[in-house]
């Protein structure tokens, strides 16, 4: 399958697309080919779908890294809704719940791990 048919698929599977908004493409496309890609949009601008449809695309673990909290929890919330397996580290957890994150990410059953910066240490 052609790169810009998967990605299409994905999004449609996914978030029930059938388009990406503008410039969204040519990023993804940018990021599945490894190029090193910056991207500036608004809030609201579809960035999320910008790291997501190339995480679902290129398989393995996607890290993404955040100081909000509120849009980890939600972006997690979204994702697992949608069939996804996503988690999130950040100081609201314990000891244990974590470890069982970081049991699930080796074993490979998380796709997307949200993490704040502070728990990278």
């Amino acid at each position: 399958m052609h790169i810009d048919a998967a990605l299409e698929a994905i999004l449609l599977q996914y978030w029930g697309y059938t388009s990406f908004r503008p410039n969204q493409k040519e990023v993804i496309t940018s990021i599945c080919e490894k190029k090193d890609t910056l991207l500036l949009l608004a809030t609201g601008g579809g960035k999320s779908i910008c790291y997501q449809v190339p995480g679902i695309y290129l398989g393995g673990l996607t890290l993404v890294i955040s100081p909000l909290v509120a849009l980890m929890h939600d972006q997690v919330h979204q994702l697992t809704h949608r069939g996804i397996a996503a988690a999130y580290i950040d100081a609201s957890l314990t000891f244990r719940e974590t470890q069982i994150i970081y049991d699930n990410v080796a074993s490979g059953h998380i796709k997307f791990l949200y993490i704040s910066p502070e728990r990278l240490q």
